[in-house]
């Protein structure tokens, strides 16, 4: 791509100085050197950042792989979740200690600075071994490509989800003809559910979860309906604010009234609420295996549609091919080869509550008797994601910067107007500042699709 090269030194000063590379354990990162498994003759070096359940099946669908693929030896490691994963991964790039694959958020992607820090992934091995683009919802395949080129293979989405109690609902006559919550088109329309659901629920118990006080939670639930209101962020040259402080206002102004009206016990333990009789709890599609597991009677849909256009905020996990010299080989060639396999039989990693990328998976009679992930399965098709920016992301930049203010609003300590504004502020200030990977600006980062 023409672009300079970035070594160590420069991306930990970049970051803050070279007391990085201590505190996030640097020296620890190997370069699989040991002896190759008994009957491989390649071996590939895979970080990842699964842990819990997600761990439990990704090491389940490895070592499927291992025993199809005896002459490839997987070295799996997996490295704590957020901030510290993605400063390892990068400074082993830049060190040339890369492993051979790894796993990103999507929206981490375009901030990882593509072409230095990451390969790009060669179509013609990905094709022979069955996963071509024509397999995938083109947005969510478009995200990641940057510069004409794919540096992101979308392995899954991962989503915001409504989940209901279904016994509460149905003595609240809130469910359908079909068993499921009726639909819910406005903001009217959701506060009469809630307010009917209340009259029927268990008493000293919140109406809903809402993760009140938690920034993460706060502003993806701000992304997903800021975007029902067909809400943007900048202009297509990143270099103008388009955040439209009314519309953010109306959202703001949503969220809050959860709390004003007394649907929601701020600081309440959600999850635990809705295993003891809640109605209502918006979580993350990876609570699925915990309700489950708790042999509930519950559903859950994509966040309700309050604001007229459809639209759940989502996330991506996606594998990548972290920056090596002179990349290519058997190694290289393994590890395309072990990413199609995970991606094309990701049966197994749907049982966590992900909804597959490769959309053959979606279409197969194993994945339609999955309950309740048959019921949200359409959040595919309306994706809200954060803008294609270096700041943004899982645990990113932007996440950090504005989930506090919504919070701030949604608790009441900040007037849901004045927040809006602060939002705006905000973004003027991080579009004009520069990526510490690589010093560019997002006006001067090239990520088109």
């Amino acid at each position: 791509m023409g672009r300079p090269g970035l070594n160590r030194r420069q991306l930990l000063a970049g970051m803050g100085g070279l007391t990085v590379a201590g505190s996030f354990g640097f020296a620890a990162l190997g370069t699989g050197a040991d002896a190759l498994a008994s009957g491989a003759d390649t071996r590939v070096r895979y970080w990842n950042l699964f842990s819990g359940g997600d761990g439990y099946n990704m090491i389940s669908m490895l070592d499927s792989f291992r025993a199809a693929n005896p002459g490839i030896d997987v070295k799996d490691s997996t490295l704590q979740w957020g901030n510290p994963f993605y400063t390892k991964l990068a400074m082993a790039a830049a060190g040339n200690r890369a492993p051979d694959l790894g796993v990103m958020h999507m929206g981490r992607v375009t901030g990882f600075s593509p072409g230095r820090l990451l390969d790009a992934w060669d179509a013609g091995l990905l094709a022979k071994y069955g996963v071509r683009e024509e397999d995938y919802n083109p947005a969510l395949w478009n995200r990641g490509v940057i510069d004409g080129k794919l540096y992101a293979l979308p392995l899954d989405i991962h989503v915001q989800l409504c989940f209901y109690r279904k016994d509460v609902l149905k003595k609240a006559d809130l469910l359908g003809d079909d068993g499921r919550m009726i639909p819910v088109t406005s903001t009217t329309e959701w506060f009469d559910v809630l307010k009917r659901a209340r009259k029927a629920q268990k008493k000293g118990l919140q109406t809903i979860g809402l993760w009140t006080n938690d920034q993460n939670f706060q502003w993806w639930f701000f992304v997903a309906f800021y975007t029902q209101l067909g809400g943007t962020w900048f202009d297509d040259t990143d270099t103008e604010v388009t955040f439209d402080t009314d519309k953010a206002t109306e959202v703001l102004e949503f969220l809050r009234r959860h709390v004003t009206d007394g649907y929601v016990i701020p600081g309440a333990p959600t999850g635990e609420q809705f295993v003891n009789g809640a109605p209502f709890t918006w979580e993350g599609n990876w609570s699925v295996p915990v309700f489950s597991g708790a042999e509930l009677d519950y559903g859950a849909t994509p966040l309700p549609p309050v604001f007229g256009e459809q639209a759940t905020h989502a996330e991506s996990h996606a594998f990548v091919l972290p920056h090596q010299a002179g990349r290519g080989g058997a190694a290289n060639e393994a590890a395309h080869r072990l990413a199609a396999y995970i991606v094309r039989h990701a049966q197994q990693w749907a049982a966590g509550g992900h909804i597959p990328a490769h959309t053959p998976t979606l279409s197969t009679d194993a994945y339609k008797e999955l309950e309740p992930q048959n019921e949200y399965v359409s959040a595919m098709d309306h994706q809200a994601t954060e803008p294609k920016v270096w700041f943004a992301g899982s645990t990113g930049v932007l996440a950090q910067d504005l989930g506090p203010v919504v919070v701030s609003s949604t608790m009441g300590s900040a007037e849901p107007d004045a927040v809006a504004r602060r939002m705006k502020s905000r973004l003027t200030t991080l579009l004009a500042s520069k990526n510490p990977m690589d010093g560019r600006t997002a006006a001067q980062g090239g990520a088109v699709a």
